[in-house]
């Protein structure tokens, strides 16, 4: 449980997989979650969750280049008054910004509308409301380069050149907030990888589709973080970590892909033990020519292969949280074995 409970949370995201566990862990702490919701349904969801729903849409926030200042509030959605929804964040203690369009594919300029300029506005708006700390859930995917780079990545290593615009604004978001004068209003940015856990819909396409493959037979190593792992962390990054602090946010135990997605995809009942593999050259090669051709036809999803699975994929790659357990007190509370059992038994039987 937080020791510091009580606090009034306003969240993003709620109605989401991980804005589910994010309403769950912080009123079961003792904090009271007011969740953004932009439809009926999401309001139902987030009021089953325990938070109390805010209608609204963070596309009703102007283009913060419009806003001269932080109390340059009057016009943000364009008909000469705020938001109504905004005015919870006066009554908020914390924001907690979960929501995002998550997707490994599409061009940048889709990710800075949908993500990067509502984030930056509803930053602003919240340290004019005088909201305390503002928590951001970025993405380890901020420094999936097109390199090989080091195994160990830690916050002080260089990002690079992200290979997919998710990571790429996601980077831009993170810099521009951090670059954002807010007197008053502390910064805190967690860094998941990949997030799994009972209600994941990340590969229910993949389950869907039937393929899957490994490079180099998967024997590469990958990070990842059980989504009620990442809640743990969000909870104590409402009152611990420093202004303008960056922390990468993992289960601790990484893993050869094969180890992991095996388990993971059998739980959704997709059986990849004999999953087909392709050497990293070749995979390589592939995903460059159907990246490139995909790309040139302006194709809404991406090919079976493509440049960001092959970064992923095709090497090793863990994140160290010594920053996360040392600043944030973070401490990883559901371990692996748990966390594909809990999803068995949600699949239930199978035929």
């Amino acid at each position: 449980m937080n020791e510091t409970p009580g606090m009034n949370v306003f969240l993003t995201g709620g109605s989401g997989f991980v804005g589910q566990h994010l309403i769950t862990r912080l009123v079961g702490d003792g904090h009271t979650v007011w969740a953004l919701a932009r439809s009926d349904q999401a309001a139902q969801k987030v009021e089953r969750a325990g938070a109390r729903p805010v209608r609204g849409d963070l596309a009703d926030l102007a283009d913060p280049a419009d806003l001269a200042d932080l109390a340059d509030l009057a016009d943000l959605n364009g008909s000469g008054s705020q938001p109504a929804w905004l005015n919870s964040l006066q009554e908020s203690d914390v924001v907690v910004h979960a929501a995002a369009r998550m997707a490994f594919w599409g061009e940048d300029a889709g990710f800075e509308r949908d993500n990067h300029r509502p984030t930056l506005a509803l930053f602003r708006a919240a340290a004019a409301a005088g909201v305390r700390r503002f928590v951001l859930i970025s993405a380890a995917a901020v420094s999936t380069d097109r390199n090989r780079g080091p195994a160990v990545v830690a916050e002080d290593t260089p990002t690079g050149d992200s290979v997919i615009a998710y990571g790429r604004v996601k980077l831009a978001t993170e810099q521009a907030l951090t670059e954002t004068a807010t007197p008053g209003m502390e910064l805190i940015i967690l860094r998941p990888p990949f997030i799994w856990g009972t209600g994941m819909t990340t590969l229910d396409e993949t389950v869907a589709s039937g393929r899957f493959a490994f490079i180099d037979n998967g024997r590469h190593t990958m990070d990842f973080v059980h989504v009620a792992n990442l809640a743990a962390a969000t909870a104590a990054a409402l009152t611990q970590g420093r202004d303008r602090g960056v922390y990468y946010i993992t289960d601790g135990t990484p893993m050869a892909m094969r180890d992991f997605f095996t388990p993971v995809m059998g739980a959704l009942g997709a059986d990849v033990s004999k999953a087909p593999s392709l050497p990293f050259a070749v995979a390589t090669l592939l995903g460059r020519v159907l990246d490139r051709t995909a790309r040139m036809l302006r194709r809404p999803t991406p090919p079976p292969l493509y440049n960001w699975l092959v970064a992923i994929m095709g090497r090793d790659r863990s994140y160290d949280i010594t920053r996360a357990r040392t600043e944030l007190g973070y401490r990883p509370e559901v371990t692996f074995a748990a966390g594909v059992k809990e999803m068995r038994a949600a699949a239930g039987p199978r035929e």
